[in-house]
């Protein structure tokens, strides 16, 4: 009787649903050193709320949820709200900062549209 081998299945690795710059991932470095106790990381959601219906909220994280992409990153692990990864999915998370303002600001290839004031999006 001769034994046949089934190949092995490699997993390959998707790329992450949102790409951090090098600036976001050291606004989450520094987010991590200040923050809370308890706090496991950054977590990245889009609730529905502006006059477009979807924002971008940032917040930290006490515990990992089932379903969030989680992305580790050199300063804190970043996770991704696991219902909010569609609409993300392609997007670029940069952190920048000028004179008047400073805060994360996102590229999204599937945002049709956003309000006036920047604040909302819609897919």
């Amino acid at each position: 009787m001769t034994e046949t081998k089934t190949p092995e299945k490699t997993r390959v690795a998707r790329p992450a649903a949102v790409t951090l710059t090098p600036n976001a991932e050291e606004r989450i470095a520094k987010l991590m050193a200040s923050a809370p106790e308890g706090a496991i990381g950054v977590r990245l959601s889009t609730p529905r709320r502006g006059c477009s219906g979807l924002a971008y909220s940032v917040d930290y994280v006490t515990e990992e949820v089932k379903f969030d992409e989680k992305i580790e990153t050199p300063g804190g692990v970043f996770y991704i709200d696991g219902a909010s990864v569609l609409y993300l999915i392609g997007s670029v998370m940069d952190w920048v900062e000028d004179d008047f303002s400073a805060g994360f600001v996102f590229e999204n290839p599937n945002a049709k549209g956003a309000c006036g004031c920047g604040e909302s999006f819609t897919v």
